[in-house]
């Protein structure tokens, strides 16, 4: 890719506040160890990031499996060489609405509560999107609740708060932003929804797996570290992230909100992460979102995991 002879390296991520970019963003110590310009760019949406890597654009993305998948099913030359975040989708609703614990941790209960109502959700083909078509499909509530998608998650608590949704399904961000304009709370906790299911993973195009594969190693080392910090410490990664991200203007608070609802931050590709994402492939089959059930050495690729993290997993 000419980008890479031309010593930058193109990442694109999204503006989820626990993914590692933040921290890499904001210490600068990525750049200056790639001895190469590092050029961030933010994406609404995993399926635009999709794009701008067919372009030929991005080298590395930040993006949940889902449309990455939809992407390798129609030939987007990416590999996911790393994981980041498993259990990272919530159920929010109003005060109204018990939660899942009042239920007897019953899904199939909890969402009764919406029928004849909707519950938006972030873009077709998003994790969040697969995820609750899964039980809708599951527990026959495909015609009984509506699914509205959204380009931003942050619109699905403003419709919410004007009385145009019932409920919300996103990351942990969603739950503690909600709160913020409206009298919501957590309906469902991120880890009744699949376990294991994969928050986000870390794509790297082809072309940079290939031929640059020292880039690949010491990026994924970078991420390692940030990762660590987000596990271990988080008082320092909310620093961090609320200085990195301008719109959170140095609210610290709010982003170790964030942190602290799922922090199952690690690189690893775990057993779990991989079933998971074998059970997508095969509930996006037979959405129609795919048009073939991939196996995974068509979405993963794990030789450099085993140099840069070959010790146990954290989630």
């Amino acid at each position: 890719m000419n980008q890479i002879k031309r010593k930058e390296l193109n990442i694109g991520h999204l503006s989820t506040a626990y993914h590692t970019n933040w921290i890499l963003i904001g210490n600068k110590d990525l750049e200056k160890d790639l001895n190469l310009k590092v050029n961030w760019s933010l994406f609404g949406t995993g399926p635009l990031m999709i794009e701008a890597f067919k372009n030929d654009q991005l080298d590395i993305g930040y993006m949940g499996l889902p449309p990455a998948i939809i992407g390798i099913d129609n030939r987007v030359p990416i590999k996911c060489v790393a994981g980041g975040h498993v259990e990272g989708t919530i159920m929010i609703g109003k005060k109204t609405h018990k939660t899942i614990s009042e239920l007897n941790d019953e899904i199939y209960e909890t969402l009764k509560q919406f029928k004849g109502c909707t519950i938006g959700t972030p873009s077709v083909g998003s994790i969040h999107d697969a995820i609750l078509n899964f039980y809708l499909e599951q527990h026959d509530l495909k015609d009984a609740i509506k699914v509205k998608n959204y380009k931003q998650a942050e619109f699905i608590a403003v419709d919410m708060e004007k009385g145009l949704l019932e409920g919300g399904v996103g990351t942990p961000a969603l739950a503690v932003f909600a709160k913020t304009i409206l009298d919501s709370h957590l309906i469902i906790p991120a880890n009744y929804l699949i376990a294991n299911n994969p928050s986000y993973g870390i794509f790297f195009h082809e072309n940079l797996i290939e031929n640059y594969p020292d880039v690949v190693l010491n990026f994924l080392r970078h991420h390692k570290k940030a990762s660590y910090l987000l596990r271990e410490s988080q008082d320092k990664a909310a620093e961090i992230i609320s200085k990195t991200f301008a719109i959170l203007n140095n609210n610290t608070q709010y982003v170790k909100s964030v942190l602290e609802i799922s922090p199952k931050y690690c690189i690893a590709l775990s057993e779990g992460y991989i079933k998971s994402t074998e059970g997508f492939v095969n509930t996006m089959f037979k959405l129609g979102y795919i048009k073939e059930k991939l196996p995974s050495d068509r979405i993963f690729n794990f030789k450099f995991l085993k140099e840069v993290h070959p010790e146990a997993h954290h989630y």
